[in-house]
């Protein structure tokens, strides 16, 4: 199996065009510095040396401003060439991430804390802007420049050259050793920064909850220590950072002085040397070792960007492995058995965006899921649900009610066994198809920033019109609601619902639901904990939602129980039984006693 080459290597792949103009413009750009060096040593040995009038060097001093402009240019492109391949990697590096991030499982969804993801999607993307706009166009120029420097200098002056070569290694020596320090720092920094991030954004997100249980100033004493370990992770680069440039720049005036005091004493003691070549040669060993001083300062930039870069390769490697992996998969089934491979290909590629017959039929053939080694375990049996009928799931808490059905969404991929819709594998079917068809309504449905229309039109996936959106409110009983707002559907909601009451964020979800008409619709029991009134308009609104598609309930209500075509029962993560409620009442003693409690309780 080929490995799978790193984000940066990925990056680079694609913006070949880009590098290949980096090389011809450093050339340029290395030319043009030995020009201009050359130009103004012979334009100084004419007026100081030779004594020439003004007028017969004006053409030289005319085209050493014209090097002199062209280096300019030349160093400006190199800096615009780096900022546009900086900003094409950040775009594909995010849109990377969100892509992982939307197709991930739900495992990996819930891992870690949101703060922290967000903070690698946008602030370890933006620090990766460094490697690209900085490192790449300084090492590009310092695997060029400094190399026809050093060879001009040769031809003009061999002691000077030696000396440049012996002294220019401690530079990128002295680099490499900061620069893995750097690297280690970098990590530490962004590991910091996600922590605190996701500490903040928890502690924003529940700051009710906190000043409730008189936790809060607990949290804010957490909040800080976190603030205070980023920044002495941000300090520490800092530190790296100083010292590197303190180093190159003893380095870089030493080995100067080295060569001009050998240069001096050979002009003056030794007058084995002409001023001209001299000064050339002094006009170049500074530019010789400023392109190796900012490919130093570049490095530290570059290794701290890999930091920020590996934070994002992780995590798109703790989203994306489970279904790289299981692509993969697929991809050795359907080719294994030569022909028939490809028989199976085009009937995957047939079903991919097509699910007719709608609603379709499902079926669990021996699903068996885990979260986690060693933790609670599903398992269901061979099991049919027919189209556009009502299934209940039931049990006690913890018993695998919502695990079951988001194996049945798609949202979970069992262990072993399949989950087949009209026959076929769910994992056969294209991801944004199979969720067209798909509406999940939970006890806790997320309500967007923004206005009650805009937030019923998610549930499109399409252009609806204003007509439609009305009309779906009307089906999922919010006209009553929205008459009495002063601007009706253009009424602002808060984000996560605020301003409404339960029942109101329920019959928003369904309103999205309306408004999709999906195949298959999953329920989290909606109606619980809310009052009786509102739980009847729910109710005849799901029933009237639920004529043309197939409805899977999470149930805890003996009503929604009692009204089911086919009951699934759940103890401890294993479905028992399944049957109308008649039929599990006389052969299943835990439902019997489970349906008594009920009663009793006054749930029915």
């Amino acid at each position: 199996m080929k490995k799978k080459s790193s984000l940066i290597a990925q990056q680079m792949s694609s913006q070949r065009k880009s590098m290949a103009l980096l090389t011809v413009i450093s050339l340029a750009l290395g030319a043009a510095i030995v020009s201009q060096a050359a130009l103004l040593a012979e334009a100084v040995q004419r007026i100081f040396v030779e004594s020439a009038s003004f007028s017969s060097i004006i053409v030289l001093l005319s085209i050493l401003l014209a090097v002199m402009a062209a280096r300019t240019l030349l160093s400006y492109g190199n800096g615009k060439v780096g900022l546009q391949m900086a900003a094409t990697a950040k775009t594909n590096m995010r849109a990377a991430v969100l892509q992982s991030l939307t197709h991930a499982s739900m495992p990996s969804t819930l891992r870690g804390q949101t703060g922290g993801k967000v903070s690698i999607a946008l602030d370890a993307v933006d620090e990766a802007d460094s490697y690209f706009s900085l490192y790449m166009p300084r090492m590009m120029e310092a695997a060029i420049i400094p190399i026809l420097i050093l060879v001009v200098t040769f031809t003009q002056h061999a002691n000077t050259g030696f000396i440049m070569l012996f002294t220019a290694p401690f530079i990128p020596i002295f680099m490499i050793l900061v620069g893995l320090k750097t690297k280690n720092k970098s990590e530490e920094k962004y590991e910091e920064l996600a922590q605190f991030s996701g500490t903040f954004l928890d502690s924003l997100q529940g700051l009710v909850t906190l000043k409730i249980f008189g936790r809060a100033h607990r949290q804010q004493k957490e909040i800080e220590r976190s603030s205070l370990s980023y920044r002495d992770a941000t300090m520490g680069i800092l530190k790296i950072a100083f010292t590197n440039t303190f180093m190159l720049e003893s380095i870089v005036m030493l080995s100067i002085g080295i060569v001009a005091l050998e240069l001096a004493i050979q002009l003056l003691v030794f007058k084995s040397m002409t001023f001209h070549t001299a000064f050339l040669v002094l006009l170049l060993v500074p530019e010789f070792y400023s392109q190796l001083k900012n490919m130093g300062t570049a490095f530290h930039s570059g290794r701290t960007s890999m930091g920020a870069i590996r934070k994002v390769e992780q995590m798109l490697a703790e989203t994306g492995g489970e279904s790289s992996s299981l692509n993969n998969q697929e991809e050795v089934d359907t080719s294994s058995d030569g022909i028939n491979g490809m028989a199976q290909l085009d009937k995957f590629q047939t079903i991919h965006t097509d699910l007719l017959p709608l609603p379709p039929s499902i079926e669990l053939d021996n699903v068996r899921f885990k979260y986690a080694p060693d933790s609670f375990e599903l398992e269901a049996g061979p099991i049919s649900l027919g189209p556009r009928e009502h299934i209940a799931i039931v049990g006690k808490s913890g018993s695998g009610k919502t695990t079951l059905l988001h194996l049945i969404a798609g949202l979970l991929k069992p262990e072993s066994g399949t989950v087949q819709v009209n026959g076929i594998p769910l994992s056969q079917y294209d991801e944004a198809a199979w969720f067209k068809h798909v509406s999940y309504i939970t006890q806790h449905p997320y309500i967007f920033s923004g206005t009650f229309a805009e937030n019923i039109s998610i549930g499109a996936g399409r252009n609806v019109s204003r007509a439609q959106i009305e009309q779906a409110a009307e089906d999922a009983g919010l006209a009553e609601l929205v008459a009495q707002l002063e601007q009706g559907l253009d009424t602002l909601v808060g984000e996560g619902g605020r301003g409404l009451s339960g029942g109101e964020k329920q019959r928003l979800a369904l309103a999205r639901a309306f408004l999709k008409r999906p195949a298959i619709i999953l329920f989290d029991e909606p109606t619980v904990g809310l009052d009786l009134h509102t739980e009847r308009v729910l109710q005849r609104s799901i029933a009237k939602l639920a004529k043309t598609a197939t409805m899977i309930t999470v149930a805890h209500r003996l009503y929604t129980i009692q009204q089911a075509d086919n009951i699934l029962f759940m103890d401890n993560g294993v479905l028992v039984d399944s049957g109308r409620h008649d039929e599990l009442l006389e052969r299943l003693p835990q439902y019997a006693e489970m349906v008594d409690v009920q009663r009793k309780g006054g749930l029915a």
